[in-house]
């Protein structure tokens, strides 16, 4: 398994501090797909309005269709993200 260095929750401050208690607020941990992000707070921003959008979006499939599709894509990928 690769080693990527991060910032844990404990750890975190400022603009990550805020990131992780938002993470914490939405799922009720920080999940390690984000701490993998933690060293470049402003990419982890900017991925997370991203998904945000594309989650959220009208039209065209409906929100747990997209759910369904990421479950898919990661099984495929063999993630468990």
């Amino acid at each position: 398994m690769a080693w990527i260095q991060t910032i844990t929750p404990a750890e975190a401050e400022g603009q990550l501090g805020e990131q992780y208690a938002a993470a914490i607020k939405r799922a009720g941990r920080v999940y390690k797909i984000v701490e993998t992000m933690s060293l470049a707070p402003r990419i982890l921003d900017a991925s997370m309005k991203l998904f945000g959008e594309i989650a959220h979006a009208p039209g065209g499939l409906t929100r747990s269709d997209r759910e369904l599709v990421a479950v898919v894509v990661s099984v495929a990928n063999e993630c468990h993200y």
